[in-house]
């Protein structure tokens, strides 16, 4: 359920706000995945009416590969290796063949998510919250995915943290307590902020006392009620 407003004020006044990056942050899909897949060889096998279906795919896909590593406890991968794999089976599965979808294709296609533009209200938004919190990135990746998405998209954070960099995945709890360690606040998790739009995401933050903002738009199946701040309401009056 959401805390009423006149509850808000009895959290603490965060240090540190910690963003997901891509769909979080980034429009990933209209951005540049679409723009990429439709500029791409027209293909029968692949039609214009279902390059957002294959586009969504393959972000489906290559979360249930890093799920996979994570829960056989196998070492996080370069994420372009991953992507490049997941595509490689999507096309696979309808028939689009190297004669059709060349080297020189996929790998622009694998290049394109290092280039990704913003939502409309986030820039703004960041610029104002870093005035007065560190506002960091904590996402799976390597640093030069993460480097590039930032260079292209004109956001600004404090500092990157990458899975690479951190030598861990996320949902592992240690990647959490890494960055909370690094930010200073690992005797203070709730003076960290996590924005993500991964449901995942927020919980295994959650579960280390670090406050949420629940925004996220995938579907799941809750397991329990969980309680969230509307961070809308919080933000404008402690902003003041």
């Amino acid at each position: 359920m959401s805390l009423p407003s006149s509850s808000l004020l009895l959290f603490p006044c965060p240090k540190a706000l910690i963003f997901d990056l891509m769909g979080t942050c980034t429009d990933w899909k209209h951005s540049s995945i679409l723009p990429a897949l439709l500029s791409c060889p027209l293909n029968v096998k692949l039609p214009r009416e279902q390059i957002d279906g294959f586009a969504t795919a393959w972000r489906e896909g290559f979360f249930k590969e890093i799920h996979k590593r994570f829960a056989a406890e196998e070492d996080a991968e370069d994420i372009d290796v991953t992507h490049r794999r997941v595509l490689d089976a999507l096309l696979e599965e309808r028939g689009v063949g190297y004669e059709e979808w060349d080297e020189d294709v996929r790998g622009r296609l694998v290049g394109s998510w290092h280039e990704q533009g913003v939502w409309p209200d986030v820039k703004q938004a960041l610029e104002r919250l870093s005035e007065k919190f560190f506002v960091v990135v904590l996402a799976n990746g390597t640093t030069k995915l993460q480097l590039d998405i930032i260079k292209s998209s004109g956001l600004r954070f404090h500092t990157l943290f990458s899975s690479q960099l951190l030598g861990l995945t996320k949902p592992d709890p240690a990647i959490y307590l890494k960055a909370l360690d690094l930010l200073g606040l690992s005797e203070k998790p709730e003076e960290a902020v996590m924005v993500a739009a991964h449901f995942y995401d927020l919980v295994a933050a959650g579960n280390l006392s670090v406050l949420y903002e629940n925004g996220c738009y995938e579907k799941f199946k809750v397991l329990r009620e969980l309680d969230f701040i509307d961070f809308k309401t919080y933000f404008a009056l402690i902003l003041k």
